[in-house]
């Protein structure tokens, strides 16, 4: 069972009565997105409590340097950008100049306005992969600056799984324009449902970002915070999320096509940035020794672990809702219709 969280003020916060988000028309995507990926694209409420909002790639960039074993390295001529970042290797780590423990303001990103919008910053990407005979997975990636992990029983002197850099995702699989199910990417694994048990605001599914670590989930409220090869007791690691700061990634995004056949990436309006798409290297630090005064460790897990991969290494391509990871990939239903003040139950449906 799953407990509501309560809704708090703080930095990355609006208010909760805001505008509805643009109209189809309003957001202006390129020509060429399916109708059908804008309609039924995933509105992201933030949690109202959390301090690193969604980031500017560009920016992002302006801030790192591309480094291997934590010795610089030669980068392009100009520079890092989105236009070049495909000539950095596939060993680099784009490493903060900054201490993160300073909590320097770049890395807090950009605060959506009252429609949303991330105001001067791109900071989604949507990837769409046709592969025909109707069926069509929309890739909904969203990047933030800096992942703040968990606290073992909410204490931060508890806290591991911080990292520089984080991409996140969400996708809707459509079988001829109409949302058949939806995957939420959460640390290093997820949970997927059918469509049309997920909550709606009007057509477009609504995804929860839990508060710090950015792990999507189809409810507000508390949940267990899984970690990969790692079992803990219910309850002493936790993901929060509630309905804090509304953002819709579309108005703030890049889109393209993605060719499976090729794994190449096309800009819908011929002007976004490809390059960056291309770079196979991690978005952010790499796992600091235990050497490093920051660093500590904890049943094997470290404070600060290492920066993702990007877009590309999504599985952009999979054949399952979920991504193949070695876990059973389960479709799963709510059944307890979402209520205020009521609690809900998640359970699992069929093997897809």
């Amino acid at each position: 069972m799953l407990s509501k969280s309560l809704v708090i003020v703080a930095a990355c916060a609006t208010s909760l009565v805001r505008s509805a988000p643009l109209t189809l028309e309003e957001r202006q995507a390129p020509a060429g997105v399916p109708d059908y990926v804008l309609k039924y694209a995933p509105i992201v409420y933030l949690h109202s409590d959390d301090e690193y909002c969604p980031t500017d790639l560009q920016t992002f960039l302006n801030h790192v340097t591309p480094r291997v074993d934590f010795n610089q390295v030669s980068g392009p001529s100009n520079p890092l950008t989105t236009s070049n970042l495909d000539q950095m290797g596939s060993d680099v780590w784009l490493t903060s100049n900054d201490d993160v423990t300073k909590n320097p303001q770049w890395i807090k990103g950009t605060k959506p306005d009252a429609k949303g919008k991330t105001n001067g910053a791109t900071t989604a990407a949507i990837i769409v992969n046709d592969k025909g005979n109707g069926n069509v997975d929309a890739f909904y990636m969203y990047f933030y600056a800096y992942n703040y992990g968990g606290e073992v029983l909410g204490w931060s002197e508890l806290n591991f799984g911080n990292h520089v850099g984080d991409w996140e995702h969400t996708m809707v699989r459509f079988l001829n324009g109409v949302p058949q199910s939806m995957w939420f990417s959460q640390h290093a694994n997820g949970q997927a449902f059918t469509y049309t048990t997920v909550e709606k605001s009007g057509p477009r599914p609504i995804a929860y970002s839990s508060k710090g670590s950015h792990a999507n989930y189809a409810i507000d409220g508390t949940h267990d915070h899984t970690i990969p090869n790692f079992n803990l007791p219910g309850g002493v690691l936790e993901d929060y999320t509630n309905k804090g700061v509304m953002w819709d990634p579309l108005l703030s995004a890049y889109y393209y096509k993605f060719d499976a056949a090729s794994t190449s990436f096309t800009a819908y309006d011929g002007k976004a940035p490809t390059a960056w798409l291309n770079f196979k290297g991690r978005w952010g630090d790499k796992e600091y020794p235990t050497s490093d005064k920051r660093q500590r460790k904890l049943f094997g897990q470290a404070k600060f672990s290492g920066g993702p991969t990007g877009p590309a290494n999504k599985q952009l391509n999979r054949s399952k809702i979920c991504p193949d990871n070695g876990k059973l990939c389960i479709l799963r239903r709510i059944l307890v219709p979402r209520t205020a003040g009521d609690e809900e139950e998640i359970v699992g449906g069929e093997v897809v």
